[in-house]
């Protein structure tokens, strides 16, 4: 059952629908059909509303917890390039509130979750893959660096609330100096890739189902940063809440770095190149997104996301089984998983 909007206590709900009154005239708004939308994992809301033209979105960012400024930015540099982004109709930056035109009700996720025939997935996702293409294009200024320090810091989490929080994993010297030479090693190969603009979570449930045909909705954006070119495509064929064996990787990969040949991209000439190299970054993503994922768990009360480290798990471990510099991270994921260690082959 949905909550009652109207008999919540909530001051933040209360200020918004004070806002929303305040255009509602201007844009036709309907505040009797207020209802939520989503919610993520900062401390970001969305309701849906009727409006004259359809229905409309609203964005309630509290500005103590959140900064509407990057949200805004990144759209304006994805509508140049021609995404397929929610348009801005009315805004209050200082209270942390936007209304947005509404790209669809559906997410990549919920369809898949639904049920689709295998021509109508590969369909969509061939239009995500050209939609990332474009993406990749757009302008990067004013976007902060993905760069070797934003990378090392966001590893931190798995150490801390994974392996320390979550397994409850007391991590011996030489365990810490595992993680550091791996996380040395990501990193110093991450920050080799051409930059581009970066999603950052250029996955299933932040790309909306659009008409047979259409562009994906993109949505989520707001941490766009300028950095490795393989990032969101590592993104989208190891997705956090979707598993893709690697058949089914490979085949978007492969269409994904052809599309960007052919784009004058900057990836690599081979695909072999370009295969390892997305393969290490999404293993830095996979890591961080282990500590993540146990942080909103442990910390924020979010549990769901548990639900989703064993595909994050399989993912990382992927990738640190078929390289052999990454053998010792591999063993150390045994130990967290208190699982027996196997050999395996490794090139």
């Amino acid at each position: 059952m949905e909550p009652d909007l109207n008999s919540s206590p909530d001051i933040r709900l209360a200020t918004l629908k004070n806002w929303l009154q305040s255009i509602a005239a201007a844009h036709g708004l309907d505040l009797d059909t207020l209802r939520p939308a989503s919610s993520d994992a900062s401390f970001r809301r969305y309701y849906r509303l009727q409006s004259s033209s359809g229905t409309a979105i609203v964005m309630d960012a509290p500005p103590e917890h959140e900064d509407c400024g990057p949200f805004l930015h990144v759209t304006g540099l994805l509508r140049q390039a021609g995404l397929n982004v929610p348009a801005i109709f009315a805004q209050d930056v200082q209270q942390g509130f936007l209304l947005l035109s509404d790209l669809g009700e559906q997410t990549y996720y919920q369809a898949i979750q639904s049920g689709l025939d295998d021509a109508r997935l590969q369909e969509i996702y061939r239009a995500a893959l050209s939609a990332l293409v474009r993406l990749q294009g757009a302008s990067v200024t004013g976007l902060p660096a993905y760069d070797a320090q934003r990378l090392v810091q966001e590893l931190s989490v798995f150490p801390e609330w994974y392996a320390h929080t979550h397994c409850q994993a007391r991590l011996d010297e030489s365990e810490q100096a595992v993680l550091r030479q791996t996380f040395d090693t990501l990193v110093a190969d991450n920050v080799k890739q051409a930059r581009v603009l970066v999603h950052r979570d250029f996955h299933s449930p932040n790309l909306m189902l659009a008409p047979e045909g259409g562009d994906p909705g993109i949505i989520d954006y707001q941490d766009a940063l300028a950095g490795p070119i393989g990032y969101d495509i590592a993104s989208l064929v190891m997705d956090a809440r979707t598993t893709w064996e690697e058949p089914q990787q490979l085949d978007w990969a492969i269409r994904y770095w052809e599309a960007a040949r052919a784009a004058g991209l900057p990836v690599p000439a081979d695909f072999a190149d370009f295969h390892r190299a997305y393969e290490w970054i999404s293993l830095q993503r996979n890591l961080r997104i282990l500590g993540v994922f146990a942080r909103l768990s442990h910390r924020d009360g979010k549990h769901h996301y548990l639900d989703h480290m064993p595909r994050v798990n399989a993912y990382a471990r992927q990738v640190a089984q078929r390289y052999g510099v990454f053998r010792p991270l591999l063993r150390l994921l045994d130990k967290l998983d208190n699982r027996q260690v196997t050999t395996g082959y490794t090139f």
